[in-house]
């Protein structure tokens, strides 16, 4: 599911003769998937291949070890890796934190034990993202939405009723504006809409002894349907519409049509293409703090590292290399994503990329346990049917009946 979300949008131009530009490092021909022995093969997607390349060749350079550069569309990383022939796999993969459960209880990739300094270097909330157990992935970027707010026809908020007068009051001006716009569709969208929903005290798993518990779903705990009523008011009102999806909500804040905007990282060119000045600030706490999903990016070691034998090589590389300031600073400058290691989040220089970091604060890790995928389809479905305007299911019921689905499919494995 993360794919519709993490490192999705907004995909760099790869720019003509980059490798070049590496002139000294120890390369594997990228043009096969075969690589010589003692080569580090790491699989990464388009929108990361120049930033990874450039990285990893750094590293390369210094160890003496030859990398192998192979691009894959990234969901492909994670359905192939299970799939692909031993000679064939990579050592290491570029990866969401999510992926984390499924790849680890499969065997497919492997602890990694960073030394203490990297450690330090990245805070606990981000390791425990790709934590199954132990650790498997070192973050290197965070990802999360915010609100954000066309500076030129609304002013930021100062709380969450401050943000729905405004909205509103913009939107009874007519001509077709949007007072907040938060996609949707008919498809739904749970991630964009979880600060609507962590704001009226949902979650989506408890835990036991600090670790993710599958029989203790949030989806409709007593507070939070205390709060649908909220839920109700926003469709009347028409604050919340999941008539809005993904491409409406673009065009309504880059023409000018909404105040404020629900999105993350990917759209800050977006909107600075089309011209507007905006600011960026975390959607003013509900009943409880909005805080976003937090999707955390980083690389694993598979498996079959130890039979290439680099696995070694492969560990020192994601434990504690990408751990450091300066890789995290370059992914952050090509891939406008706020850094996971706190040295390079400070280094930032680009007043959005801050602003989005900063709206991340108290954010929540997307579950990275194998049932989360039987969360998706029915959460935002009760958003659509609570959120879609006239006819509308009254917010209790859908999400009462989204609990009993969700419950349904984890029982059923």
């Amino acid at each position: 599911m993360l794919r519709r979300f993490t490192w999705r949008i907004g995909a760099l131009v790869l720019v003509a003769g980059a490798l070049a530009a590496l002139v000294g490092a120890k390369v594997a021909p990228a043009a096969s998937h075969k690589a010589s022995a003692g080569t580090m093969r790491i699989w990464t997607d388009g929108d990361r291949k120049a930033a990874i390349t450039k990285v990893a060749n750094a590293w390369a350079a210094k160890s003496g070890v030859s990398v192998q550069i192979v691009q894959k569309e990234f969901g492909d990383i994670r359905s192939q890796l299970g799939q692909v022939k031993a000679e064939d796999a990579p050592d290491v993969i570029v990866a969401a934190h999510d992926w984390t459960g499924q790849l680890a209880a499969n065997g497919l990739v492997i602890p990694l034990v960073p030394k203490k300094a990297a450690l330090k270097a990245i805070p606990a909330y981000a390791r425990k993202a790709f934590t199954y157990g132990k650790l498997y992935g070192m973050p290197v970027a965070l990802e999360n939405v915010g609100l954000f707010v066309n500076t030129a026809i609304a002013k930021v908020p100062k709380s969450w009723p401050d943000l729905e007068k405004k909205a509103l009051a913009f939107q009874k001006q007519g001509g077709g504006n949007v007072g907040l716009a938060v996609q949707q569709g008919s498809g739904g969208d749970a991630y964009h809409m979880y600060p609507f929903f962590s704001g009226l005290c949902g979650y989506v798993f408890g835990t036991t002894h600090g670790v993710l518990d599958k029989n203790k779903l949030g989806v409709a705990n007593p507070k939070f349907i205390k709060n649908t009523a909220l839920i109700n008011k926003w469709n009347k009102e028409g604050l919340i519409s999941s008539k809005i999806n993904g491409d409406t909500a673009t065009q309504l804040f880059t023409s000018g049509k909404a105040a404020y905007w629900v999105t993350g990282p990917w759209n800050i060119d977006t909107a600075r293409k089309a011209g507007i000045n905006f600011k960026i600030i975390q959607v003013p706490k509900i009943k409880c703090r909005a805080a976003p999903f937090l999707g955390v990016q980083g690389l694993m070691v598979t498996k079959y590292a130890s039979g290439h034998g680099v696995a070694t090589a492969a560990k020192d590389f994601v434990a504690n290399y990408m751990a450091g300031a300066g890789p995290q600073a370059q992914l952050a400058a090509a891939n406008n994503r706020f850094p996971a290691n706190v040295a390079a989040g400070k280094k930032v220089t680009d007043p959005a990329l801050k602003q989005i970091g900063l709206a991340s604060k108290g954010g929540v890790a997307m579950p990275n346990i194998p049932e989360m995928n039987s969360v998706w389809t029915d959460l935002g479905d009760a958003w659509v049917k609570s959120t879609k305007g006239d006819g509308a299911t009254p917010a209790k019921a859908a999400f009462e009946t989204a609990a009993k689905n969700i419950k349904a499919k984890i029982a059923g494995g």
